[in-house]
């Protein structure tokens, strides 16, 4: 694991796990099963806003619940990710995703029926749910699965399929409602995962195995689940109000009381564990630079990335008149840069390190820079085709920085704790984005307030994302120097 072996700090519930002699001959068949769940649910992060002008028409929605219909998937989905991991170390990974598919595709069903705008946002909320369940089983499965380079080789493709979805989300919604048309085109968003949601539980049902590595431990922590919840909560709803909410008028105080709540979990999660309880999380993971860092560089990354296509819809759509199909397509370069970036990190992970991500970050930012520069220089009909070249190389960037960060911030999880040790770095992703929206919507729209044309505010709100990026690249570069100074550097 390492270039000097370290002993790992000791953790209550979790030891680490007797690797199976032979590899799982099924084991890319299932991951090829996790991805697209995954893939189907992270998508519906993104495919929804392109729909919000048709669901406001059609449903008679208000701005209000246009937001919990955004904003209702974000906060079950993030509220659930932890906990959902643990029950999945604890009690059956291919039980918890099977669960979380169900309750997913169930969901979409009763958004894509729903009669009202009320409806509509409580199935989102059950949809983030279902979500949040699936999503860190399928990180707990590549722990179990994989081993050495191919789980490197593994997480590389999982960074593909999150990069793709979060590019491809407004192009899908844009095709949808072009080919099916009229008031309820906007309900196939939601329907549209029926098909996929039936296949992909039929192929689990026979392709997942069951992967609890030893005895499972079947005690849980409701006070850990209770008060990791409530801080979620608390930092989220203050991040994810309207975005183009000023950032004065938002309730600041329920950030700072998460933080205080997420303290008292912390608190709670060492005195637990240090009386023989199984805790929610294994919280002397955070004394593993590898993880502590990489969980700190993934927030501040997709508090950055993510935000591209936000900004970049709304400028393509409300200010230069672009169809949804259209703006949804100006995505597609990121995408594309991406998934090969993605998949071709997860081979070199394994000899460079944190040096490619590093690397990653950097053209990323180069990607960012040039997409604010160019938009300026040519007339608004162009401006889709101006930004191909930048935007691919922001998503080469951006495949070389997911897939690698993520493999090595759980490259010293123990397989026992794979699912729950995941759902905090995917909850890190979660609060990361709804801060990125926060702090870019703001400064887009200010700069709308003040003045500015769509394009100038898109540039301005590039900047902010390059300086979200940028802190990313500071915690890279610690952790290399770090490396450099002690001779240990995490890899697979």
């Amino acid at each position: 694991m390492f270039d000097h072996p370290i002993q790992p700090p000791a953790g209550h519930g979790q030891t680490q796990a007797v690797q199976p002699a032979a590899p799982d001959p099924k084991r890319w068949r299932a991951l090829a099963v996790c991805l697209c769940a995954g893939f189907m649910t992270l998508l519906d992060v993104s495919i929804v806003n392109v729909a919000l002008p048709s669901i406001e028409s059609g449903l008679g929605a208000g701005p209000s619940d246009l937001q919990w219909i955004l904003t209702g998937y974000a906060v079950a989905f993030g509220l659930v990710l932890v906990s959902a991991g643990r029950l999945g170390d604890a009690r059956g990974r291919r039980r918890m995703f099977l669960i979380g598919l169900l309750v997913f595709t169930a969901a979409s069903a009763l958004a894509g029926l729903a009669p009202g705008p009320g409806w509509l946002s409580a199935a989102r909320v059950v949809q983030g749910v279902g979500a949040g369940i699936l999503n860190p089983q399928v990180a707990g499965f590549i722990q179990a699965l994989f081993s050495g380079p191919e789980r490197g080789r593994a997480f590389g493709l999982l960074g593909a399929s999150i990069g793709l979805s979060t590019a491809a989300g407004p192009v899908a919604g844009g095709l949808i409602l072009q080919l099916v048309g009229g008031a309820d085109a906007w309900r196939w968003i939601f329907l549209v995962n029926l098909p996929v949601g039936a296949v992909v539980l039929v192929l689990a049902l026979r392709l997942l195995p069951e992967t609890d590595p030893g005895p499972r431990d079947s005690r849980l922590d409701p006070v850990g689940v209770v008060l990791l919840g409530a801080a979620t909560v608390l930092v989220l709803l203050p991040l994810i109000e309207s975005p183009d909410a000023e950032l004065t008028s938002r309730p600041w105080w329920l950030l700072a009381l998460g933080v205080l709540v997420l303290a008292a979990f912390f608190g709670w999660e060492r005195w637990h564990a240090a009386r023989g309880g199984a805790p929610v999380v294994d919280v002397t993971l955070f004394r593993r630079r590898s993880y502590a860092l990489g969980t700190a560089l993934a927030l501040m990354y997709f508090a950055g990335f993510t935000s591209i296509f936000f900004v970049l819809t709304l400028t393509l759509q409300s200010g230069l008149g672009y169809s949804p199909l259209l703006a949804g397509l100006a995505a597609t370069p990121f995408a594309f840069g991406g998934a090969i970036a993605a998949f071709t990190g997860g081979r070199l992970v394994s000899r460079f390190g944190r040096a490619l991500v590093a690397v990653g970050l950097v053209l990323s930012i180069l990607g960012v820079m040039a997409t604010a520069l160019v938009v300026g220089l040519v007339p608004g009909d162009l401006v889709g085709w101006a930004i191909v070249g930048p935007q691919f190389v922001a998503g080469i960037g951006s495949g070389l920085v997911i897939s690698p960060n993520q493999a090595l911030t759980l490259s010293e999880v123990p397989v026992a704790g794979g699912g729950s040790a995941a759902g905090v770095v995917q909850t890190g992703q979660r609060i990361g984005t709804a801060l990125g929206i926060a702090l870019v919507g703001a400064a887009f729209f200010t700069a709308l307030a003040g003045g500015s044309d769509y394009i100038a505010a898109f540039s301005i709100a590039l900047y902010v994302v390059a300086g979200l990026m940028v802190v990313a690249l500071g915690v890279a570069v610690v952790d290399l120097e770090l490396s450099r100074r002690t001779g240990v550097r995490a890899r697979l």
